[in-house]
């Protein structure tokens, strides 16, 4: 029996070693978001102990940046509710895309549910999985490394704002930054620049039509009618060998 358990232990001690390089991209990226999040609850008269513990039991990124305009009298409950669901409403798209990979990992999968951010999907799309690591378990160290980087850097900025106070305005943009950081690192694979061209086009008529705040929700709904329904195309441009796949037309 303990020698399973260390050879699990083992086997997940590799999964993470394999996972961290992949990583440190959002490792820079949520530290200094994460510490722009901890400078702005500190503002509002949090110590750095809630700072660290919203990002362990909430950890929403942008709805942990917009949850900190609602630390005021006067917000009904109801209007929180909707404007985080509004906010993080894409999040639907993406656990409809991993159904199938969630569903292989037992009770993990509900930690993998919760710990769905916009940069965990990405790499959960963009890496391949080491030939002497389980998938589940590197998915799983993938998603454990992300949200440890943003909890800390929630609390190196909540105490950084304590002892060096300075201005949060545009603070934010940080959030939208890594975002570009992210396109671009999928742009440099071939395979993905079909699904990039596709988000961008897709969000620049919606923008056109629907307007400034009421775009996003008709984007991700035709980003993801058009990615499901081309999906053997995307699955064989996948290279599994090294070698990109043909170009088929879309049915």
């Amino acid at each position: 029996m303990k020698t399973k358990q260390v050879e699990r232990k083992g086997t997940y001690l590799r999964a993470f070693r394999a996972a961290f390089p992949y990583t440190v991209p959002v490792l820079t990226g949520y530290l200094f978001i994460g510490m722009a999040f901890g400078v702005m609850i500190q503002e509002k008269g949090y110590n750095f102990l809630w700072a660290m513990l919203m990002s362990l039991v909430i950890y929403a990124g942008s709805g942990q940046y917009l949850a900190v305009n609602f630390f005021a009298p006067g917000v009904s409950l109801l209007n929180v509710i909707f404007m985080e669901f509004m906010v993080n409403i894409r999040h639907i798209f993406y656990g409809l895309s991993l159904l199938e990979r969630f569903s292989k990992m037992g009770k993990k999968r509900l930690y993998m549910i919760f710990s769905l951010t916009d940069e965990t999907y990405s790499l959960f799309f963009v890496t391949k999985v080491p030939k002497d690591v389980k998938e589940e378990q590197f998915l799983f160290a993938i998603a454990v490394l992300d949200q440890s980087y943003w909890i800390i850097g929630s609390g190196i900025g909540a105490l950084l704002g304590n002892v060096l106070p300075f201005s949060t305005e545009g603070i934010d943009f940080a959030m939208t930054a890594l975002f570009v950081v992210i396109m671009v690192e999928q742009w440099m694979e071939k395979q993905n620049r079909p699904s990039v061209v596709i988000g961008l086009v897709c969000g620049l008529v919606c923008r056109l039509v629907f307007g400034a705040d009421n775009f996003i929700l008709p984007t991700m709904i035709c980003v993801m009618v058009i990615l499901l329904s081309c999906k053997k195309i995307f699955d064989k441009m996948i290279p599994e060998d090294g070698k990109e796949g043909g170009e088929p037309e879309c049915q």
